[in-house]
């Protein structure tokens, strides 16, 4: 298994993601996945979760009321994600300027760039791209620590963000003109949740898949 696209085919057959929501994210292409994309920063979904019907339920999970929100508010609907008062000031910081910006949310799923994304607080490659792949739908992968374990599994080991990006991309993009980045990001975690115990990954059953 020498890129992503061997890696792709092998999980594809699995049909890891037939019980998942459409584009796998839950709400894809909607202002909600910029929240959880920060959100989910160093800790676990089912937390992200949590916190997002808490700002469902006081009525703030749009752009215009976390611009606005007081932040005391905002700390405890997101609290159980943990980081709770960086990951407030950030989430109302990005809202302010994507209002400042690009007016709404539907210019800025338009006109957004990575560099912008990247110059905003709290927001590293990893959100950035999450952000541009499942809330603007753009054709990014997304790599995480799940990735960067799977295919250091595999027996690469990538020496940066964008190497690891790289290998995933390497085969694919000409085989998938549709890309399909965010199906392969999907499958990835979802192996991970189901096939890695402890510290062991089974990478035996990918191999007999190709």
């Amino acid at each position: 298994m020498d890129n992503g696209h061997d890696l792709y085919l092998a999980l594809q057959r699995l049909d890891l993601i037939k019980n998942s929501p459409e584009n796998w994210w839950p709400n894809a292409y909607t202002f909600e996945v910029l929240i959880g994309a920060i959100l989910t920063q160093n800790t676990q979904w089912t937390q992200v979760e949590v916190s997002l019907k808490n700002l469902q339920e006081n009525h703030i999970l749009s752009l215009e009321k976390l611009a606005d929100v007081e932040i005391e508010l905002l700390i405890e609907c997101i609290r159980p994600s943990g980081f709770y008062k960086a990951k407030s000031k950030n989430i109302k910081m990005l809202s302010q300027n994507i209002l400042s910006d690009f007016g709404d949310f539907d210019t800025f799923q338009l006109e957004v760039s990575r560099e912008w994304l990247l110059s905003q607080r709290g927001i590293g490659p990893e959100s950035a791209d999450g952000i541009l792949c499942f809330g603007c739908q753009r054709d990014v992968m997304v790599v995480d620590k799940y990735t960067q374990q799977l295919v250091s599994a595999l027996g690469y080991e990538a020496e940066s963000y964008e190497d690891l990006q790289s290998w995933c991309i390497r085969d694919f993009v000409s085989e998938h003109p549709h890309h399909d980045f965010a199906l392969f990001h999907g499958m990835i975690v979802e192996y991970m949740k189901k096939y890695k115990k402890g510290k062991k990954i089974d990478i035996v059953l990918l191999k007999t898949l190709l």
